[in-house]
């Protein structure tokens, strides 16, 4: 019986296929399980055809339909393993699969692709211009050097053309992967003894000989990072059904750079755009810290509920659920860790309040002290001075720094104001209550007099978390090599929490990695969702300066967004109905439908509507789980490390987008005001980047000014 692996390619294909398409593919892949070797090369059924000129012999294609074909490297060393490497439309795959060849890499001993045509009809025109060139890139590093990372002849006459980075980025999606990440490498400054530790050494299998062993199964076995080997039937039919989850956690280059990097001499930051890949780098670190230490101890943390129940679920997919290591990871939020601190240790935690109690606190305070700022000012002083400091006395208020904040206060000002905050906590105490950011205080002070429960921490989607929140995280871990690894995206931040990492005993200075190429999106969604933020700037994730989307691409394309304003809300429910119902037909499931609005009574109208016209739709707040059918709807905020293929985002109309009560008056406070337009866009921001093949925005009334406007050589539908 052959054996199948399908790499990470093929998921990527598989995943974007239509309904009908999709069956097809399982058809045929059972149908192969089910089939000899001598058979399929006999050509019994699945119409396994050689590719006419092919550059890499080995390569065949499977009929899917009449329509569609499976491209596969199939073995000639007799072994029996078949790798499934895409799915294309028939007139294509023949020419798409004559243009590659797979190769064993000399040094990591792992199966490499690469658009050998590409190369070749490129390599000469940039020989020209290099030789023109002042200097190029790899220019100090000898073949002898590069050949020992890995690099083959025929990148080596490549490499010797390139001029700099840009034009090294424009080769990434022609090049081998591990050879493309030895040379990202070099351009970023590492020495040759680096890259072959941190990039080869970790792939190169342990007892490889001299040369490398060219059979297909065996150097399958040593590509575990890109390709997946299935068993049996129940497997394939397993991994077949959810194929997302399958590929997602694959790395690429840019990725397992950072993920794998066999140390850290201290706290390590990650940042990059939405769909990046910044969370799957998070997941694979705390996999390389398990695999490397036996008996290491992993916070894994994140903001909500919901991304800490995604990571769990990802990363035991990722560790095959394997027990022994799964116990040896705690996944939860900030929050939850901080409140398990004090309950352990205090013996007990008061119950946080919410938000909308909170501000009921601050009306009583400013209503029985006859303060002359408002209930909104003081919370925002609290939360951004005063805890963020981890004030604890007038004193300490009247030497803080308040950066940040728009409207100065005097020492005799401060004094009249800090009664406000004794009077905030007595109110606390007297209703035995407290707030989530003061149990984190109190964790941190309670972790900084024991001993740090885990030897390392993960922290992924960082932007969101609080100083209070990062003392909490500080105090888990002792300081020093691999303790804090961290991920996020200042774009995406939309809780507004600023920090300074480096006052809060977390420098990242010299161990700071973007990643600029988005996996998930469209470069048309991507362009136009990067439209809602491009007139300001934004804050880096550790608050020394800003951030830029500058660089940031997709290797995808499609359909442009499609953006459109209704009389009615009615009228644009109806529109959204309309178009589910034709995303359905065209084979989209419905679970891998989003529909967003900043508003649950908007939602309301949405899910009545949706089960009007019979089609199955789910609350993302009921937390239904993945094999749940139905349209997913949340709220902006509920979307957060949410993806699907179709997004709907409505309401985005000019009193919703931004909503006025979320904004401070310019008036109380010019540099809050300012703080809150920025997290409103970033909330719309977020919402659309969760689409990966379409988008459309839609609002009745007056639309919201932080939709881009369409230049008019290029109106959206």
């Amino acid at each position: 019986m052959p054996q199948l692996a399908f790499a990470s390619s093929f998921w990527e294909s598989f995943d974007v296929l239509e309904k009908p398409v999709k069956a097809g593919v399982r058809k045929a892949m059972q149908k192969f399980q089910q089939l000899t070797v001598p058979e399929l090369h006999a050509d019994k059924g699945l119409h396994l055809e050689s590719v006419e000129k092919a550059r890499d012999p080995r390569m065949r294609t499977i009929r899917i339909n009449d329509f569609w074909r499976g491209v596969v490297l199939a073995p000639d060393d007799g072994s029996d393993v078949f790798l499934l490497v895409n799915v294309v439309r028939h007139d294509d795959a023949y020419t798409w699969a004559a243009k590659r060849l797979y190769t064993t890499n000399s040094a990591t001993r792992g199966l490499e692709v690469r658009n050998v045509v590409a190369i070749e009809q490129l390599t000469p025109a940039l020989e020209k211009a290099a030789a023109a060139a002042d200097s190029l890139l790899f220019a100090k590093y000898s073949d002898t050097v590069l050949r020992h990372l890995g690099i083959d002849d025929q990148v080596l006459k490549a490499v010797r053309t390139i001029v700099d980075k840009a034009q090294l980025q424009a080769f990434e999606t022609l090049l081998p992967e591990d050879q493309c990440e030895v040379l990202q490498y070099l351009a970023e400054n590492f020495s040759p003894d680096d890259v072959y530790r941190d990039v080869v050494a970790v792939r190169r299998p342990v007892d490889a000989g001299p040369d490398p062993d060219e059979s297909l199964a065996v150097v399958i076995a040593n590509t575990k990072s890109r390709i997946t080997l299935v068993t049996g039937p129940e497997e394939l039919a397993d991994i077949l059904e959810k194929p997302f989850a399958a590929w997602r956690v694959f790395l690429h280059p840019s990725q397992r750079r950072v993920a794998y990097r066999v140390s850290y001499g201290g706290p390590v930051q990650v940042t990059g755009g939405p769909g990046t890949g910044k969370t799957v780098a998070a997941l694979h670190r705390v996999k390389h810290l398990l695999t490397r230490s036996p008996d290491a101890r992993v916070l894994l943390t994140t903001y909500t509920n919901a991304l800490a129940a995604s990571l769990r679920e990802n990363l035991a997919f990722l560790l095959d659920h394997d027990p022994a290591l799964l116990e040896r990871v705690d996944v939860t939020t900030v929050n939850a860790y901080a409140h398990g601190v004090v309950s352990r240790l205090d013996g007990k935690a008061p119950s946080p309040i919410g938000d909308r109690d909170e501000r009921l606190l601050w009306q009583r305070v400013v209503k029985k002290l006859a303060l002359p700022w408002t209930e909104q000012f003081l919370a925002q002083e609290y939360r951004h001075v005063v805890l963020a400091q981890d004030l604890r006395t007038l004193d300490d208020y009247r030497a803080a720094v308040r950066r940040g904040r728009g409207s100065a206060l005097s020492s005799a000002r401060r004094e009249q104001l800090w009664p406000a905050v004794e009077l905030f906590d007595s109110m606390l105490r007297d209703q035995r209550s407290t707030t989530h950011l003061k149990v984190c205080a109190r964790a941190a002070e309670l972790l900084t007099a024991s001993t740090p429960t885990h030897d390392h921490v993960v922290v992924d989607e960082a932007q969101d978390l609080h100083p209070a929140q990062w003392r909490v995280l500080r105090g888990a871990v002792a300081p020093g090599s691999d303790d804090l690894f961290i991920t996020g995206d200042p774009h995406q931040r939309i809780y507004d929490a600023k920090v300074s990492l480096g006052s809060l005993g977390i420098p990242v200075a010299g161990r700071t990695h973007r990643l600029r190429i988005n996996y998930r999106s469209t470069e048309e969604i991507l362009t136009w969702s990067t439209g809602i933020l491009s007139p300001v700037s934004v804050d880096d994730l550790g608050g020394e300066g800003n951030d830029t989307l500058t660089g940031y691409r997709s290797l995808l394309h499609g359909r442009r967004p499609q953006t459109s304003g209704h009389g009615t809300e009615q009228a644009e429910v109806a529109a959204l109905v309309e178009r589910v119902e034709g995303w359905i037909a065209q084979g989209i499931r419905p679970s891998e439908i989003g529909v967003c609005a900043r508003f649950n009574v908007l939602l309301d109208k949405v899910y009545d509507k949706l089960g009007a016209a019979k089609i199955p739709v789910v609350r993302v707040r009921d937390n239904p789980g993945p094999g749940v059918d139905g349209v997913r709807l949340a709220t902006m905020h509920a979307m957060k490390g949410l993806e699907f293929r179709c997004v709907a985002v409505l309401g985005v109309t000019a009193s919703a987008v931004p909503f006025s009560r979320e904004v401070t008056p310019a008036s109380v406070d010019a540099l809050q005001h300012d703080s809150d337009l920025l997290r409103e866009r970033c909330l719309l921001f977020v919402a659309c980047t969760r689409a990966r093949e379409a988008l459309a925005v839609t609002w009745s009334g007056a639309a919201s000014s932080f939709v881009p406007q369409p230049h008019p050589q290029h109106a959206l539908a």
